[in-house]
């Protein structure tokens, strides 16, 4: 049997991972930009931020479209959309252009988390999809961590400017592979006759006419509400590590640059093999009998509630102890995160709209990248410098989104049609 499949989401690994380089590189060069071009760190902190409005704006539109024309194109488009806007970045000279520049980024970037998910669903069984998902969501805390040394060597050798021409130039080589490589299973010309057997063996029936449940009938189901919030709470918490976790250990745990980047980096690091863990703990349960309700469930709500344990870092004064707590808490998001991303095709009504489902949530989960950052900061301001309120709020966040997997969202099963039940949104989905 050949096994293309495994092929199909290294390239989205390796998409997800140049999408973090080029969504961080912005955040590595600011201080050379500031100096340069006398950007205001209040105007910069704007610039940085509103990534995050297109980036959430566009999600559901992004998962529309790649359902209705596919991955191989609209994935190709996303990518080629975003390292322009990367590579054009080089050519700013104000804040404006470059406020351009990130919203334009953002917009482009949206496309990629739902094409995952609907190539996952075109590629994988449902007693694969944990792994498989678990494997290009890594790919966001890869590139995260390399975005650091990859652009500070970029700035060092041909300065900031050329260091956004070589990121955005990454996007394009990938493209080049994508277009030659990839085709739905069902059109790939090197997919044994086995392996596209072995991919459709485990993909639930379709019940539901793809006419009877349109874009907008999906906000009618209690499940994709609960996925929304669940998802909002897993990155709220997330987010502070993107955010504001750098600057805490600076200034309340007295980190110097040097253990910044070395010990501060334990967290990201945990999370990588955490997130593998997750998916095949997911569907390992699966394949052991549990019905992919428990199987999912047990690893969603474990993972957050495990990553509420963020609620204690402040509170123990050892370093060593308070980076376990940071580090159990990131691990567990991502342990939890490769079933998130298994959902949108395990609960489609039809595979026409899993990547419109992923959209939605990651809509919703995106939202929090703005409140948080916010929320964080604020109380910091009000509370002198004490991390407390953040640091607890992001804790409860941990447990509503446990509540929210574990009681919101109903059975793991693609979503039945609209007219077999009473009240959409008073039962989860029976």
């Amino acid at each position: 049997m050949t096994r293309y499949r495994w092929g199909m989401i290294a390239l989205c690994f390796i998409a997800t991972a140049i999408n973090y380089i080029d969504r961080a590189n912005l955040g590595v060069a600011a201080v050379a930009i500031q100096t340069e071009l006398k950007i205001d760190p209040a105007i910069m902190g704007i610039i940085l931020g509103g990534f995050f409005w297109t980036y959430a704006l566009m999600q559901m539109p992004s998962g529309y479209l790649i359902d209705r024309f596919g991955p191989r194109p609209m994935y190709a488009l996303a990518v080629g959309w975003w390292s322009v806007f990367t590579a054009a970045t080089a050519l700013t000279t104000g804040a404006i252009s470059m406020l351009v520049c990130r919203l334009l980024l953002g917009a482009g970037e949206a496309g990629a988390y739902p094409s995952n998910a609907k190539v996952t669903a075109l590629w994988f069984p449902r007693r694969e999809r944990g792994i498989a998902s678990s494997i290009f969501d890594s790919g966001s805390r890869v590139g995260s961590a390399l975005s650091l040394p990859v652009v500070v060597l970029l700035i060092a050798a041909l300065g900031w400017r050329g260091s956004f021409l070589v990121t955005g130039l990454l996007g394009f080589i990938w493209i080049a592979v994508w277009l030659w490589l990839y085709r739905d299973p069902e059109r790939h010309p090197r997919v044994s006759r086995e392996e596209l057997n072995y991919i459709r063996s485990d993909i639930a029936p379709v019940i539901t006419p793809k006419e009877s449940v349109r874009w907008v009938d999906l906000f009618r189901y209690r499940t994709i509400w609960g996925m929304m919030i669940g998802f909002f709470c897993l990155n709220f918490v997330i987010y502070f590590f993107i955010t504001w976790f750098p600057t805490y250990l600076i200034e309340v745990r007295g980190f110097s640059l040097k253990e910044l980047g070395t010990l501060g980096s334990l967290p990201a690091l945990a999370a990588i093999p955490s997130g593998w863990l997750g998916g095949f703990a997911s569907d390992w349960l699966y394949r052991r009998g549990w019905s992919l309700t428990a199987a999912r469930k047990t690893c969603l709500v474990g993972g957050m509630l495990t990553s509420s344990v963020i609620a204690l870092s402040p509170f123990v004064q050892s370093i060593g102890v308070t980076l376990a707590l940071l580090a159990l808490s990131y691990g567990s998001l991502a342990f939890a995160a490769a079933s998130i991303w298994s959902l949108p095709a395990d609960v489609a009504p039809t595979p026409d709209h899993v990547g419109s489902i992923a959209g939605i949530q990651n809509f919703a989960s995106n939202l929090a990248g703005i409140i948080t950052s916010t929320f964080t900061g604020v109380m910091v301001s009000i509370t002198q410098g004490s991390f407390v309120i953040p640091l607890v709020v992001a804790g409860a966040f941990s447990l509503l989104g446990a509540f929210s997997y574990l009681f919101i969202v109903g059975r793991i099963e693609p979503l039945p049609p609209l007219e077999t039940m009473k009240s959409p949104l008073s039962t989860a989905h029976s």
